[in-house]
């Protein structure tokens, strides 16, 4: 389910932009359109409201456009993708993609899917964890796996909207460890970390950037990351593979918009992604939350994305979750 992507193959996708990018694609500071609504599917404080808001500070001055933020609720991602392919193709409104507008269009079939949606390019991927409470009596994964092989009813793992990602995380989780314990769902990133705190459910899973606040507060404990490697600004944190998980996921994000965007506008993209990666700023956020910048063009990201959508609909089918 997770989309693996090797560092030298990142580096190779960003040279082969740089090489084809000229000048002029950003050379008059001025995007398409004046006014850019940048639409996401979650709450406020849920990942990619967050870290849309901070890029969107860095882009006026870059773009010569003005960004706003958009929370665009329902359907687990229905509703924003439905806004966002109905929209004009100027450049207006991009859509903040996460692997959950695939979900949703695989497991719901809506009447807008991620198939109706034109990829822009990627700009991050995003480590996943599994977080309790300070007070948890679960110090690691292995406490926490082994109190629900014990009494599956007194561990309820908490996730957003049913097409989510964090949900196929916890499907794949039980499935590798055999638990039945109940998966609660939740209306978007910070009211799981609301249900967390208030023991609603006994784990959450989710990205590092929501959960830093609850974190240098002393309210939030991470037991595992899905990660290869232990991240660099959790040192003591154990992946899951260190605690016989083999699961590992990267969750990317990225932009999206309407079909038939003109070719100006999604080269503006390409050219603006890897100099604002590169804003010292907005560097020191994105690594402070532990996103990883895997910038990718519009055309790799396609492929990506219709790569990404074979894997799961082939995983669901086997599962039965959905027909052939």
């Amino acid at each position: 389910m997770s989309v693996r992507r090797h560092r030298k193959s990142i580096a190779v996708a960003a040279a082969t932009v740089f090489a084809l990018l000229t000048q002029q694609a950003l050379a008059d500071g001025k995007y398409p359109v004046d006014t850019v609504n940048l639409i996401t599917l979650s709450k406020p404080g849920g990942g990619t409201d967050v870290y849309l808001r901070e890029m969107s500070k860095y882009l006026h001055d870059m773009m010569g456009a003005d960004f706003v933020v958009q929370n665009v609720l329902g359907g687990s991602g229905a509703v924003a993708m439905a806004k966002t392919a109905t929209a004009r193709a100027d450049g207006g409104t991009l859509f903040g993609s996460t692997p959950t507008y695939v979900f949703t269009s695989l497991l719901s079939q809506p009447q807008v899917g991620y198939k109706d949606l034109q990829p822009v390019a990627n700009l991050f991927f995003d480590p996943q964890t599994i977080y309790v409470t300070a007070d948890s009596p679960y110090h690691s994964l292995t406490d926490l796996i082994a109190a629900s092989k014990k009494d599956p009813a007194s561990v309820k793992f908490g996730v957003t909207n049913p097409g989510s990602m964090d949900r196929q995380i916890i499907q794949q989780f039980e499935d590798l460890t055999g638990l039945t314990s109940p998966v609660v769902t939740n209306d978007g990133g910070g009211e799981l970390i609301i249900s967390v705190l208030n023991h609603t459910v006994s784990c959450g899973t989710g990205e590092v950037q929501e959960l830093r606040g609850q974190m240098e507060a002393g309210k939030i404990r991470i037991l595992a990351t899905f990660t290869e490697q232990r991240l660099a600004t959790l040192p003591d944190v154990p992946t899951a593979k260190e605690q016989g998980v083999d699961l590992v996921v990267d969750k990317f994000r990225g932009l999206v918009g309407p079909k038939g965007m003109p070719d100006e506008v999604v080269k503006a993209w390409e050219a603006a992604i890897p100099k604002i990666l590169e804003n010292p700023d907005f560097k020191k956020w994105y690594t402070d939350a532990d996103m990883i910048p895997a910038f990718m063009p519009h055309d790799q990201y396609q492929a990506m994305i219709d790569q990404f959508a074979k894997e799961q609909h082939d995983a669901f089918v086997k599962n039965g979750l959905i027909a052939q």
